[in-house]
């Protein structure tokens, strides 16, 4: 039995390990932060937005747009419909999306700019500098190849 608990143990300390790494944490928190938001933009679409743009094109209820088509199949059964509507709700609710989505990538690489090149000038920097190891062996080089040609003429 204390096998059992000893293996359990380990396992959590495992999945604690892994459920604690940042990667893990940030998807998570995005995919919460990304629902919302989605959730937010979609009754936007829906409550907001597309009644007014209905009203101005003429009382249209984009919920209501659909085309029946007459099943020629099974005679018996319902027509089939197309929400063309609905779809046209999705459609925004995307732009909408993708906009926001720009935005935010746009203003994050907006503020990494600065920091980038800093972290280029630091390297550019660190080339720049050279040590004293590099200038003994850089004197040493001149003095063998000056000594070569020397000996040749």
């Amino acid at each position: 039995m204390s096998r059992c608990c000893q293996c359990c143990r380990n396992l959590c300390k495992e999945f604690k390990a892994f459920a604690l790494r940042g990667d893990l944490l940030d998807l998570a928190i995005g995919i919460v932060i990304g629902t919302a938001f989605v959730n937010v933009v979609q009754s936007l679409v829906d409550d907001i937005i597309t009644p007014p743009l209905g009203l101005i094109l003429g009382g249209v209820d984009f919920v209501n747009l659909t085309i029946k088509m007459k099943n020629f199949i099974y005679k018996n059964q319902p027509p089939v419909v197309i929400r063309y509507g609905k779809f046209i709700q999705t459609i925004i609710s995307l732009i909408i999306v993708l906009f926001a989505i720009f935005f935010v990538i746009k203003g994050i690489n907006r503020l990494n700019k600065p920091s980038l090149k800093k972290q280029q000038s630091i390297e550019s920097n660190t080339e720049k500098i050279v040590t004293e190891e590099v200038k003994v062996l850089r004197e040493i080089r001149d003095l063998l190849s000056r000594q070569t040609i020397h000996q040749i003429s």
